[in-house]
């Protein structure tokens, strides 16, 4: 079984939103949107030549996946704007549901995480971008639980 086949079926066997694979190591994550991505970024975790499984992939996302260096997406549902910036930086990538953009969780407009990035380019500036929206939004609440290596 291929990096990306385990990671898909962990993710369809499980309340995982992310699960990243490499040969035997195994992170996933229950944290919602691109909090587990900010989380591994900013623990340091190396996630280069790893391939990854995850709920919803947009621009911001999928900026964050080029930053770490994943090989390999599968995203259950990925926006066009993420297709662009996998295309770009030659991501190998599939998905269940391909949709025009990434929308907020009130579904009255785009996602702001989304709008954080809209005319952003460069993986590491995007990611500096998106923990400031993150931090504005979440008002402090900086948890981190959901997190695991195996």
């Amino acid at each position: 079984m291929t990096d990306i086949e385990y990671a898909k079926k962990r993710f369809n066997s499980g309340s995982y939103s992310c699960v990243l694979v490499k040969n035997d190591i195994v992170y996933t994550s229950t944290l919602s949107g691109i909090a587990p991505l900010v989380t591994f970024l900013e623990a340091g975790t190396d996630l280069k030549g790893f391939s990854a499984a995850d709920k919803i992939i947009g621009k911001a996302a999928a900026l964050l996946f080029v930053l770490a260096g994943v090989r390999e997406i599968y995203g259950q549902t990925m926006s066009e704007r993420a297709v662009a910036v996998l295309t770009r930086y030659g991501i190998i990538f599939s998905c269940g549901f391909l949709i025009p953009e990434i929308i907020n969780r009130q579904g009255t407009g785009m996602c702001p995480m989304e709008k954080t990035v809209l005319d952003i380019e460069e993986p590491s500036v995007a990611l500096t971008a998106l923990k400031q929206t993150m931090a504005r939004l979440k008002a402090g609440n900086t948890k981190n639980n959901g997190v695991s290596a195996v």
